[in-house]
């Protein structure tokens, strides 16, 4: 596996539990593949590691010269370690980290910037902040829900990323359908059924079955034709990972 074009997303589910192999899942990261990525999960799914995680893999995947830009609206202890740095956006700072990378991504088609360094941004608990906006500025959340929409249709091609976490993948919280434009989704932890109908199609859906996930077990969903389990490992050395998420986003 070429480090530089792949991320890994978890280890295959049945190979381990039935014969104890690790067998990665990978997605291509290359300009060629949609990888604007939604993880999903109720609380205790393990979706904070695992966002944790997908962003470390992305860091070490991606060219130096890359941006990351981090929206945190809930603003618990999962990443207290990155509010030190510059491109760590809390709680109502994370509408100004999604105007930076719209407006990034504009700058480049029209062709003001001509620069195809990657950017990716992260939006951590993206329901509740799009709630949270309609509560003050019904106005602004729905100028907010356009910007994630033209991210997601626009940004591969001008080599710009996003990573949205949420609890449930709710239409009401992606304008025009805009939930269509994630090429990897993950669904972490026992969801509901009717969890799995937002992002999955119905055949998907049944091969899914009565299965049950712990922490850390789901599915990925991949361009939205191929359906894979995944168990997410758990890293040896945890400061490593957080100093490599500390210092894509100093």
């Amino acid at each position: 596996m070429n480090k530089g074009e792949n991320i890994v997303l978890g280890n295959d589910y049945d190979s381990w539990y039935d014969y104890g192999i690790k067998e990665p899942i990978i997605s291509d990261i290359t300009p060629k593949t949609n990888t604007h990525l939604l993880l999903c999960g109720l609380s205790g799914s393990g979706k904070s590691y695992a966002l944790l995680r997908y962003f470390r893999e992305f860091v070490q995947s991606s060219s130096p010269q890359d941006e990351y830009y981090f929206g945190d609206f809930k603003q618990d202890d999962s990443f207290s370690f990155l509010r030190n740095c510059k491109h760590y956006y809390p709680y109502k700072k994370v509408l100004d980290a999604l105007n930076t990378v719209y407006e990034k991504m504009h700058r480049r088609q029209s062709g003001e910037d001509e620069s195809r360094n990657g950017i990716m941004l992260i939006i951590d608990e993206y329901a509740a902040f799009i709630l949270a906006l309609q509560g003050e500025d019904k106005k602004k959340a729905t100028e907010a829900m356009n910007k994630v929409s033209e991210i997601l249709m626009l940004g591969r091609s001008l080599s710009v990323r996003i990573v949205i976490a949420v609890q449930r993948a709710d239409a009401k919280i992606f304008e025009n359908g805009a939930r269509i434009n994630f090429g990897i989704i993950v669904v972490l932890g026992s969801a509901l059924k009717s969890s799995y109908e937002m992002v999955m199609p119905k055949e998907f859906i049944e091969e899914v079955g009565e299965r049950k996930f712990k922490t850390g077990e789901g599915i990925v969903l991949l361009q939205g034709a191929e359906l894979h389990f995944i168990k997410i490992p758990l890293v040896k050395d945890m400061q490593t990972m957080q100093e490599i998420c500390v210092k894509a986003l100093s």
